[in-house]
C-alpha cells in the first residue's frame, strides 16, 4: 500500500505527520469533522469498525422514526372513523422491516458515501487505537495526525436483572433486523427509545407491555407532558407497568418470562432493552495517549479538547448530552476550535439543546426543566397555551396538547415545552429565542404563518404581554397615551 506523503510540522519525535486530521468514529460526531475538515483542504483519515453513520444512521434516530412513521400510518388507517371515512381493513405489515434496510441501504450507499470523497476511509478494518497522543494503530496500518478527533458513540446498557444477559434481548443494535413485528413485546425501560419503539410496536400490531422501576414514562419531564403520553398510550392499549422490582428474566418454551415481585411472572414473545447507554472505550487504549476519562466519560474542557490538547472528544463519548444532533454540533465546533485563532474559538457548553420524544404526541423541551428553575429559586411565570383553543388544531382533530413556556418577569425566556402535532419543528424557534436572549415581545412581534401549528407560539408571546396589561400601572400607562 503507497504511504501518503507526509507534510510539514513535527510531532512529539520530530517526524512530520502523515494527517492533518484523525478522526476515530463515523457517527453523526465523526461526519461531521470529516466531511468538514476535508472541505477545508486539510488532509483527513477517518476510522470506522462498522458502518458509516454510527448508531444515528443504521440502528437508531433514522431507522426508528421509519418505524415509527409505518405504525401511525397503519394506526390513521384504523381510525378513519373519526374522519368520516370509511373504516380501512387489516394493514399487511410484512415487508415494514425489510423496506427499512433497504431504504438505509440506499441511503449509506448511494447518499452518504459521496460525501466522502475527499477523505481516506478506514472501513470495517478494525478499531483505532491509540499508540501515543499523536498515533494511532488500525488494523494493520499505523499512521501519525497533528489533531485527533475520537467521536466514538456509545452502547445500549442492558439492565440488571438476573438471566439479563442470557436471555438474547433486542436492543436498538439488533431491533430492526427482525422480519415482523412480534405478537407480544416486553419493553424494559421508560425514557425516549422505550417509548417511541412502544408505540411503534403497538401500532404495528404487536400487543406491547412496558415495565420499569421508575414513577412513569419520561417521568423527569413535565408533569402534564407525560400525562398526555400515558394517556396516549393508555388509548392505544399500551400497557404501562410502574415502580417495579424486576427480580429475574429468563426464555421459556421460546417465551421472555419476566419476574417482578409486584406481578409475579410477565410473558411475551420478544423483550427490548432500553434502559440506558454505557460507555466503552477499552478498544482505544486511552492510556497511551494520556487522555483521562471522568464518571460521565472522556474528560474535555469548553473547547472540547481532552487532557491532551491535540486530542478532542466530541459527541456521546464526552458525556454531555447523548443526542445525534447534539454531536454534530459538537463535531462543528471542535473542528472549528482546531483551526480558530484563541480568541475566536467557542464554548460548546453555551449552546442550547433542544430535543424531542418522537411518540403521538411528540413531546420536545429546550432548556432547564421547570424542577431545575425552582431548585435554583428562580422567579418565573408558566405561559401556557392549549391545542383546545386553537381552531386549526380542532378542526384538524389533533387532540391535546400545549406549548409551555417559563418565563422571568421582564421576558427572559428560560424554556419551552411542546406537545402535540409538530412539537419538534417548533421547539427550534424558542432554541433560537434562547440562545440568541430574544426575549418574548420580540417572539410576539414576528408574523407566524397561520393556521400552522407554529402560530401557538406567537398565542403564546401574546398571552405573556396580555398578562403585563393587568397590572394597574400598565393600565394607567396606556390609558393615558391612548389620549394624547
Amino acid at each position: 500500500m503507497r504511504v501518503p506523503k507526509r507534510r510539514q510540522g513535527a510531532n512529539l519525535y520530530g517526524m512530520a505527520y502523515d494527517y492533518d486530521v484523525a478522526v476515530i468514529g463515523l457517527g453523526p460526531a465523526g461526519m461531521a469533522v470529516s466531511v468538514m475538515a476535508s472541505e477545508m483542504g486539510l488532509k483527513v483519515i477517518a476510522v470506522e469498525a462498522k458502518r458509516i453513520g454510527g448508531e444515528c444512521m443504521n440502528v437508531g434516530c433514522i431507522p426508528s422514526k421509519a418505524l415509527l412513521r409505518a405504525g401511525k400510518v397503519r394506526h390513521m388507517l384504523g381510525k378513519l372513523e373519526d374522519y368520516g371515512l370509511r373504516p380501512a381493513g387489516p394493514s399487511e405489515v410484512a415487508d415494514t422491516f425489510p423496506r427499512v434496510r433497504q431504504h438505509l441501504k440506499y441511503i449509506s450507499e448511494k447518499k452518504t458515501m459521496s460525501m466522502f470523497d475527499k477523505v481516506e476511509l478506514l472501513l470495517g478494518k478494525g478499531s483505532a487505537s491509540f499508540v501515543d497522543s499523536h498515533t494511532l494503530q488500525a488494523g494493520e496500518r499505523r499512521f501519525t495526525a497533528k489533531r485527533i478527533f475520537i467521536c466514538v458513540g456509545t452502547r445500549p446498557a442492558l439492565p440488571d436483572i438476573e438471566g439479563m444477559d442470557a436471555v438474547g434481548a433486542l436492543t436498538n443494535e439488533n431491533l430492526f433486523d427482525l422480519d415482523r413485528p412480534p405478537q407480544s413485546l416486553l419493553v424494559i425501560g421508560s425514557g425516549a427509545i422505550a417509548c417511541e419503539m412502544a408505540q411503534a410496536f403497538s401500532r404495528l400490531g404487536s400487543s406491547v407491555t412496558m415495565v420499569m422501576r421508575g414513577e412513569g414514562l419520561l417521568w423527569r419531564e413535565d408533569e402534564e407532558a407525560c400525562r398526555l403520553v400515558a394517556a396516549a398510550f393508555a388509548k392505544e392499549g399500551v400497557k404501562v407497568l410502574t415502580g417495579r422490582r424486576m427480580t429475574q428474566i429468563e426464555r421459556r418454551d421460546g417465551k421472555v418470562v419476566l419476574h417482578t415481585a409486584e406481578d409475579g411472572r410477565i410473558v411475551a414473545d420478544e423483550v427490548l432493552s432500553a434502559t440506558g447507554r454505557r460507555m466503552d472505550f477499552d478498544a482505544l487504549n486511552l492510556t497511551a495517549a494520556g487522555v483521562k476519562v471522568a464518571e460521565k466519560g472522556i474528560k474535555v474542557n469548553r473547547l472540547l479538547q481532552t487532557s491532551r490538547r491535540n486530542i478532542y472528544a466530541v459527541g456521546d463519548c464526552n458525556g454531555y448530552a447523548q443526542l445525534s444532533h447534539a454531536a454534530m454540533h459538537q463535531g462543528m465546533i471542535a473542528l472549528m476550535n482546531a483551526v480558530m485563532p484563541v480568541g475566536a474559538r467557542m464554548d460548546f457548553r453555551k449552546y442550547v439543546v433542544p430535543w424531542t420524544v418522537f411518540t403521538e404526541p411528540q413531546l420536545s423541551h429546550v432548556g432547564p426543566r421547570e424542577s431545575e428553575l425552582k431548585a435554583r429559586k428562580v422567579k418565573y411565570e408558566s405561559i401556557v397555551v392549549r391545542h383546545e383553543d386553537y381552531g386549526a388544531a380542532i378542526a384538524e382533530n389533533l387532540g391535546k396538547g400545549f406549548v409551555k413556556v417559563l418565563v422571568s418577569p421582564a421576558g427572559r425566556i428560560y424554556s419551552a415545552t411542546i406537545v402535540g402535532e409538530g412539537s419538534g419543528e417548533m421547539i427550534n424557534e424558542w432554541g433560537l429565542a434562547i440562545q440568541q436572549r430574544i426575549r418574548m415581545h420580540r417572539v410576539m412581534m414576528l408574523q407566524h404563518s397561520f393556521p400552522t401549528m407554529s402560530f401557538l407560539c406567537k398565542r403564546a408571546a401574546e398571552t405573556w404581554m396580555m398578562n403585563r396589561m393587568k397590572s394597574p400601572f400598565m393600565r394607567k400607562m396606556a390609558r393615558l397615551f391612548y389620549r394624547l
